[in-house]
């Protein structure tokens, strides 16, 4: 018997430990689908999603340390309010020094500069194809990726041989400006010397910079108009990369050009800047590379630890640069739908100061739960930029719809819900706000004009939000409401 017992003894200790076992098990499981129910269940007030760039931790970290930390610690607040950071799960994996510009992923496609020599930027490969244009201007834009210096302008022959009969002004712009740059003008008394078919005169040289856009400008009053040769029989040279004419681009809208013409009335010759230290630039792009996609996975991993530790990041699935903005708040509203319960959404950045005490408290007063709703500080009729970070080449209007200025706006649930449904087939635009205007445009929500949210970076004691602060100016801020109820400066700071 007691042999029987002893040999019973571990089958029942094992049967005693499977079920305190499965009953563990089945305790954290049903705690979890608790956890996660009650997720399902609960209902926010407001979902605030915060813009992020992937390198911005000290921003994001001020935010948890000022009015986002208030919000998670005040017990009043804590159930009413979700808050995400967005951020685009991607690094860029071009080096900063070999984009196009800062704003974009774009790489800088550079290859085997001309050293030391002049380059005519448009040459004609068949002279049969000069016509006659009625037009008494032709423009083209065009812009440049690493620093050129123009030595010519020209214009193209007029077919009666050696001489020139034309009256014609050619003129060199920065784009949005009124006054050129460089001029040159043509004559039968003064043509200048021909190269390869066209008709050149030396100007003073000026350096245009990377990032430059402009606009060549051929004019005249002659009452036949100007000799204009078609794009398809013209051989445009880059010098390896250096210069981009935008006639070239699909998609690109004209900026001057006459509606309707087909070809380019002239070119300009120019040189290389530099063009030993680009040489040495291109040479050093293997090792930036290796040291860029180092940095980057480091990135990674710094992110994925942040995102663990506060549980409160929503990676999206795109490109994390500014050009990629609209599309990461694309992602995240169709995000908040699928994972979030809500009434109001309130976009803003992680530059931007918010009161969310005092947003409450106007929610409450205006009464401003409701479906169709906007709230922002709008900007009307803003013109569209065609340079710069603003750059916009393919809306063809002159002006934005109205749109809520950068610092932050509340929309309502059926309108996120409306973008998140529609987002595949929305175009991202330059700008997210710009691009807010023009989606919700097709939908016509009603607007509820604020100027609390401020559009500049300015104080206000009774402000929604402002923008564009560093990390340490937040918390200046936040102390100073928490001190004495003003962010901008409590009454000893005023005395002083």
């Amino acid at each position: 018997m007691r042999s029987l017992t002893v040999l019973l003894c571990p089958c029942l200790v094992a049967v005693v430990v499977h079920f305190w076992m499965v009953i563990n098990r089945t305790a954290s499981f049903l705690d979890f689908l608790y956890a996660v129910k009650e997720q399902e269940l609960h209902s926010y007030e407001v979902l605030v999603g915060i813009l992020s760039a992937r390198h911005h931790y000290e921003l994001r970290d001020a935010i948890r340390s000022t009015w986002l930390g208030h919000l998670r610690q005040d017990p009043h607040w804590q159930h009413r309010v979700l808050v995400k950071f967005i951020i685009g799960i991607h690094g860029c994996d071009v080096p900063l020094e070999d984009r196009e510009d800062p704003y974009s992923c774009k790489t800088l496609n550079l290859t085997a500069p001309v050293v030391g020599q002049e380059i005519e930027a448009v040459a004609v490969s068949d002279t049969t194809s000069y016509s006659l244009l009625g037009a008494p201007l032709v423009s083209v834009d065009f812009k440049i990726l690493h620093a050129i210096v123009v030595t010519r302008l020209g214009v193209f022959p007029d077919g009666h041989g050696l001489e020139y009969r034309g009256n014609v002004t050619v003129k060199l712009y920065q784009l949005e400006q009124e006054e050129p740059i460089i001029t040159a003008r043509f004559s039968p008394i003064s043509f200048g010397v021909g190269i390869n078919g066209v008709w050149y005169k030396p100007v003073e040289q000026f350096i245009l910079p990377k990032g430059f856009e402009g606009t060549l400008v051929w004019e005249t009053l002659d009452p036949e108009g100007l000799i204009t040769a078609n794009v398809a029989s013209l051989v445009f040279n880059s010098g390896g990369g250096v210069l981009r004419i935008n006639a070239l681009e699909e998609g690109i809208l004209p900026h001057r050009s006459t509606q309707g013409v087909p070809g380019l009335a002239g070119g300009f010759t120019y040189t290389i800047y530099e063009a030993e230290s680009l040489v040495q630039m291109l040479a050093g792009r293997p090792d930036r590379l290796k040291k860029h996609s180092a940095e980057r996975r480091e990135a990674d991993t710094l992110l994925m630890e942040e995102s663990r530790a506060h549980q409160d990041i929503v990676f999206v699935d795109v490109v994390d640069t500014y050009r990629n903005v609209p599309s990461k708040l694309l992602h995240f509203y169709k995000w908040s739908i699928e994972n979030a319960d809500f009434e109001l959404l309130l976009k803003t950045d992680d530059d931007c100061y918010v009161d969310m005490d005092a947003m409450f408290e106007k929610i409450r007063r205006k009464r401003l739960k409701r479906r169709n709703f906007w709230w922002g500080n709008f900007r009307q009729s803003w013109a569209v930029d065609r340079t710069g970070k603003w750059q916009e080449l393919e809306y063809a209007s002159p002006a934005y719809p109205a749109f809520a200025c950068g610092s932050g706006y509340v929309a309502s649930k059926d309108l996120v819900q409306w973008l998140a449904d529609n987002a595949k087939q929305l175009k991202a635009y330059q700008g997210e706000d710009v691009s807010m205007g023009i989606w919700l445009a097709a939908v016509g929500p009603q607007k509820f004009q604020d100027s609390g949210w401020l559009c500049e970076k300015e104080c206000r004691a009774d402000m929604l939000s402002s923008p564009q602060y560093s990390a340490k100016e937040l918390v200046e801020l936040w102390n100073r409401r928490v001190s004495c109820g003003n962010p901008c400066g409590c009454k000893d700071d005023l005395e002083d």
